[in-house]
């Protein structure tokens, strides 16, 4: 009578162990190994619809994205295209569960500006950073790391690595000829008060603004003393497989001079230009590599500590992170889905969305931007 009982609480201790699907990752060069819907218990008419809906749904810009963007930033004093740009393919997208394939639409291996997803590959080659030991803490000062100018004066003196990370240091300056305040300025005002505004303190206020991120950009150039570019390749891309068809840009005038050699500093989306040009199966890759915590195939490529501390609601904006916007309550909060969503979101509709509890991974290019949630809705009600 002991032993079944001993024997039957351990089938229950093993239950939940066995219920899991191991997480598969993709091999390099290699196609993504795709599973019906229905191996996970995904109702495949309910998934189809909500295709269907990403397919229909496509944003409304121009597919000339010097057009659209030029379009969509007009209301800012002296914006100009500063770097590359390309025009865009139409919807595509996939959906990744526990790894593998289990729906896809339109062109997956076509590279596409992505816009501010580039942001948290950009944040990523700061938590690298921390991980290596190049960034004692993201608490410290940036003047502590970056001396030539960048951060002197009473404000910009207490910017630390994040505040620049949460989008709230109100930076103040000019980097490659970008003024911090002409970049996404308030609807009241003119010049004058938007030049002459007050500074908020850092860690206070979020303002989303490129200028600053362009500036965080910088500043990881000079302390990774190479491009960035060549750092994700090396230490992160390369190590899951992605492909080489992937390019990260700066403004065509972005150079600085490090140990002697002339660098390119990238930017951190395509507002002017520029930013990370790359397709949907390696934005799915970047996607599931933080839904394993970072791990790839057994090897640790940046730390689960890092990605924990990427997704922690900011101070002055509980839906941002470092780069990542999260799904809390608030005014970005997509209902009826868990608040343990996080997700990369760029200009024109492309979103990289983690969804812990599902063990899925969601990539969307050139959807509607405020359909997402309506999507997500869709694709969640499959599962239920």
């Amino acid at each position: 009578m002991k032993n079944n009982l001993f024997i039957f609480l351990i089938l229950l201790w093993l239950e939940p162990i066995a219920a899991q699907v191991p997480y598969y990752f993709p091999e390099k060069n290699g196609p993504w190994t795709q599973k019906e819907p229905q191996d996970f218990k995904i109702d495949a008419k309910l998934l189809q619809e909500a295709i269907s809906f990403a397919e229909t749904n496509e944003y409304t810009g121009s597919r000339d994205l010097r057009i659209a963007i030029l379009k969509g930033f007009e209301r800012e004093p002296f914006h100009e295209i500063l770097g590359p740009t390309k025009k865009r393919g139409g919807p595509a997208g996939m959906v990744i569960k526990n790894g593998y394939l289990v729906a896809q639409w339109g062109d997956i291996k076509r590279v596409d500006m992505t816009f501010s997803v580039t942001k948290s590959f950009l944040s990523t080659m700061a938590g690298l950073a921390e991980d290596l030991g190049l960034i004692n803490s993201t608490d410290d000062r940036l003047i502590d790391y970056v001396w030539d100018g960048t951060f002197e004066g009473e404000h910009n003196e207490k910017i630390t690595w994040k505040h620049l990370l949460q989008q709230n240091s109100d930076w103040s300056g000019e980097l490659w000829g970008g003024k911090d305040w002409a970049d996404r300025p308030p609807k009241e005002g003119g010049l004058d008060d938007w030049r002459y505004r007050t500074l908020e303190e850092p860690g206070t206020v979020m303002e989303y603004n490129d200028v600053r991120v362009n500036v965080l950009a910088y500043s990881l150039t000079h302390v990774w003393r190479k491009p960035l570019p060549l750092v994700l390749k090396e230490n992160l891309m390369d190590k899951i497989g992605a492909s080489t068809t992937w390019r990260w840009f700066g403004y065509d005038h972005a150079w600085t001079e490090i140990d002697g050699l002339q660098m390119k500093s990238v930017t951190g989306g395509g507002h002017s230009g520029a930013g990370l040009f790359i397709n949907t199966e390696d934005m799915a890759r970047f996607g599931l590599l933080f839904l394993n915590d970072g791990k790839w195939k057994g090897q640790q490529i940046i730390s689960a500590s890092w990605i924990k501390k990427a997704v922690e609601p900011s101070v002055p904006n509980n839906n941002y992170g470092f780069m990542w916007w999260l799904n809390q309550e608030g005014s970005e909060h997509w209902e009826g889905l868990s608040e343990n969503i996080y997700y990369a979101a760029g200009f024109g509709g492309n979103f990289i969305v983690i969804y812990p509890e599902r063990d899925m991974v969601v990539v969307t290019r050139w959807l509607e931007p405020n359909k997402i949630g309506e999507l997500m809705g869709k694709i969640n009600a499959a599962i239920d």
